[in-house]
């Protein structure tokens, strides 16, 4: 791959990562109703999940969903149901913590609640199967076949793992840059701010589904 096909796929996937999409709206919805440092956990996981699509999609898989769209379906129905599922467990604890929205402050990042966001993060990527299709028809494009089927292995294997860095870098931005906002906006805290990261769920299932 020469230096200059890999700066375009630099610069196509930093254009694809400026995109809004569930991935950026879980993160700063994250980052400002929970804090930089569970977003940024919650970032991890998305990670985890690219780097398995990255791995499922050279592995073919991609292509056996598109050739059974009722598999693809499915996939697409137990995210949604993932999703109402967060939904409601999230709205079930603001109701039950309102205080802690209603003093003003991010609740407190814990062990059980990290791991939380870093499951939740990792199994609503994992779910989508539009990230899985993405990276089966993105990653190709930038892959030199007149080379060694080793060659070209290698050539994947750098491309995926850019794509997980370079989205994990992204997504760190979007935590850091909710976090201080939310920070900012706290003086005057909202009654419905703790309403946030549910709604955001569930439109993040509608869309999974309309789309």
């Amino acid at each position: 791959m020469s230096d200059s096909t890999f700066l375009m796929y630099l610069l196509a996937l930093a254009g694809a990562f400026l995109l809004p999409g569930p991935d950026m709206a879980l993160v700063l919805a994250t980052g400002a109703a929970r804090g930089v440092a569970t977003a940024l956990v919650t970032a991890v996981g998305i990670a985890g999940a690219r780097a398995v699509h990255v791995t499922l999609s050279g592995a073919g898989l991609a292509t056996l969903m598109v050739a059974h769209p009722q598999a693809l379906q499915w996939v697409k129905w137990a995210g949604a149901a993932y999703l109402f599922y967060l939904a409601a467990r999230l709205l079930q604890s603001a109701l039950s913590k309102g205080h802690t929205q209603d003093s003003g402050q991010a609740a407190p990042a814990t062990e059980q609640g990290a791991r939380a966001s870093l499951v939740r993060g990792f199994l609503t990527n994992l779910l989508n199967p539009k990230a899985l299709l993405f990276c089966s028809m993105f990653l190709p494009q930038f892959v030199n076949v007149n080379v060694a089927s080793a060659s070209m292995g290698m050539q994947y294997l750098r491309l995926g793992a850019t794509l997980v860095l370079m989205g994990l870098l992204f997504d760190a931005i979007y935590a850091i840059l909710a976090a201080r906002l939310a920070r900012r906006l706290r003086g005057k805290p909202s009654p419905y701010g703790k309403f946030v990261l549910p709604a955001v769920f569930v439109l993040l299932a509608g869309r999974l589904v309309m789309g």
